[in-house]
């Protein structure tokens, strides 16, 4: 009997053990579950939704080309020309190569530099730092933490109460609406917006990225260049571009003309000035602006018609380099010359080198025209 007492006993301290083993579990497991996020007055339970960096090669298939240089390889896109430099849309900005949420609308403030620009992350783990010696510059450098995707830099010149400014490449994140958290798998964060209706917390502010002190250079210097060529119809212009190696990005729409945000209708017209053209993103230290001119642009389409490309008549077919720097003005004189000079073509060029001006993007259905339909007209091809 009394080794059945204290066999009972035995097993009984063994019950209380493990319950007490079970219940550290579940506190530890409660304990990283809730958190609380800056500026939340509660704690808010996080899914377990863990966060990875996708293999290269998921990468490659994931991101566009832009998007995995910006990501990949530390490139910085060109400002005042990405996707949410100018967006002011409720919403969370989560890692575009992990899912990992960065940032908020709500901390989002207009810097003046063409970059979205943030006050603070989301989640201060979530944006890990390093130092950056490239360019001859000393700058900290941001990455997410579990997809360790470059993201851009953050400087000491921002409006919050820490003095700091986020600037972020567009091309490294992905904007998930307030109305759009919870189908995502972000419901945690709407409590975030509750009773501020998604408005930034900081207003627009000078900062040194924008305005340099004297003497020095400033602190976001894109790494990539954009041309805008014209050539008759966009859509056969567009798909020789954009399969060119060092072109990361293309897009079909309107420049040269009169006329404020011109849609096709009043462009086929031929009354607005504007001529169908492409916007190019590209690597300089892979494709040169003038190797896109002289190899690419001037074999893909006849310069020698004006306001003609095959079939197509009209001014908003003419061949035109819409030219957005100095340097780039003079590049485009000297290729011009020389493609001019050498016989390839037996009349004289008459394509216009001319200042870029405003740019607006085509409707959607003319982007990557001939991608969706393979089959559609084009008058477009490379030339020996």
């Amino acid at each position: 009997m009394k080794r059945l007492r204290a066999a009972g006993l035995l097993f009984a301290l063994v019950l209380i053990a493990c319950a007490a083993v079970f219940a550290c579990f579940r506190a530890g497991d409660a304990g990283r579950a809730s958190k609380v996020i800056p500026g939340s007055k509660e704690a808010v339970t996080m899914s377990d939704r863990s966060y990875r960096k996708p293999s290269d090669e998921e990468l490659r298939k994931q991101l566009t080309p832009l998007a995995y240089e910006v990501t990949q390889r530390d490139a910085t896109e060109p400002p005042f020309r990405n996707a949410f430099w100018d967006n002011h849309e409720a919403g969370l900005y989560v890692d575009v190569a992990s899912g990992e949420p960065l940032f908020t609308s709500l901390d989002k403030f207009d810097s003046g530099t063409g970059w979205p620009s943030f006050t603070r992350p989301v989640e201060p783990e979530r944006v890990v730092e390093r130092s950056d010696r490239t360019h001859g510059m000393v700058r900290t450098e941001v990455r997410s933490k579990a997809g360790n995707s470059h993201l851009g830099h953050v400087f000491e010149d921002g409006p919050g109460p820490d003095g700091l400014r986020y600037c972020i490449n567009s091309a490294s994140l992905r904007f998930i609406p307030l109305a759009r958290l919870e189908a995502e798998g972000y419901g945690a964060y709407r409590a975030l917006f509750e009773g501020r209706g998604g408005a930034p917390r900081q207003q627009a502010s000078a900062n040194a990225c924008a305005v340099p002190a004297p003497g020095e250079a400033p602190g976001c210097q894109t790494t990539l260049e954009t041309a805008v060529l014209a050539g008759g119809c966009f859509w056969g212009m567009e798909e020789l571009l954009r399969q060119i190696p060092g072109v990361l990005e293309t897009e079909v729409g309107y420049a040269g003309g009169r006329t404020k945000a011109p849609t096709y209708e009043d462009v086929k017209t031929g009354s607005t000035g504007h001529a169908e053209s492409v916007r190019i993103v590209f690597d300089p230290a892979k494709l040169s602006y003038a190797e896109l001119l002289e190899k690419w642009f001037f074999r893909m389409h006849d310069p020698t018609t004006r306001n003609r490309q095959g079939n197509d008549v009209g001014t908003q077919y003419r061949s035109a380099i819409f030219v957005t720097t100095p340097e780039q003005r003079r590049i485009a004189e000297e290729v011009k010359a020389r493609v001019d000079k050498s016989g390839k073509w037996r009349a004289p060029l008459v394509t216009e080198i001319v200042e870029a001006g405003p740019f607006t993007r085509a409707e959607e259905y003319h982007q990557k025209y001939l991608e969706k339909y393979p089959s559609g007209y084009t008058c477009h091809f490379m030339r020996d």
